[in-house]
């Protein structure tokens, strides 16, 4: 049976979440661990505060759901998490966990590891996870890169030779190199931790570096 990365990054993030506590900070601005559980909680089990994760008129309401979950006992929002989402929650169907929560999780999983104290050495990851963050990476980098006005290629350095795609079109085009996990990390905001190169024009690689890129 294939192995569910989904389901792993989910209880290692769980377990990471009980062994540091309610209070540890966490790369999610102003969200302690206790938020973020919080809000993989309200994310599975309460499709009402969905759309408020992506538009603004309704983040207000998002906030309002996780900020109640966040007000309940820490141990049971974390076994929530570890549990995973109830039978009927969307992210129950066959295919649609491991689509939808596969970067999901180990985006936040890696958000709690490298926020602590000292920062984390990058993981030694399974080659199918690094494939499917590399395919993630790719796919997602429209959105990611939707408003960045230079073009932009992602090469991998886990392949010899190093694999190279265009993944927004434009002149000039700066280069962002790393491992697939760390080149996600960066498209997904996470520019300081993720362990990535950049090259190109100075004044190209400044333009990418200082814009707002999310997943």
């Amino acid at each position: 049976m294939p192995t569910s990365h989904a389901r792993t990054e989910r209880a290692a993030l769980a377990e990471l979440l009980r062994v540091l506590g309610p209070d540890a900070p966490t790369l999610c601005a102003g969200w302690t661990t206790r938020d973020l559980a919080a809000h993989l909680v309200v994310r599975e089990h309460r499709p009402d505060s969905g759309p408020g994760i992506v538009l603004k008129p309704f983040a207000g309401w998002t906030e309002k759901v996780r900020l109640g979950q966040a007000g309940k006992p820490y141990e049971q929002t974390v076994r929530l998490v570890a549990d995973g989402p109830p039978k009927l929650s969307v992210f129950a169907i066959p295919g649609v966990d491991a689509a939808a929560n596969t970067t999901e999780y180990f985006i936040h999983l890696e958000d709690v590891r490298r926020a602590q104290p000292g920062g984390a050495e990058p993981r030694e990851l399974d080659p199918e996870l690094t494939e499917i963050l590399w395919q993630r990476a790719g796919g997602l980098s429209r959105l990611a890169l939707r408003g960045v006005g230079v073009g932009v290629a992602l090469r991998r350095t886990d392949t010899a030779p190093p694999a190279e795609r265009i993944v927004r079109k434009g002149t000039p085009t700066v280069t962002v190199t790393g491992h697939p996990a760390e080149l996600l990390l960066y498209l997904s905001g996470r520019k300081e931790h993720a362990r990535v190169e950049l090259t190109g024009e100075e004044s190209a690689i400044e333009t990418l570096r200082t814009a707002e890129t999310a997943l």
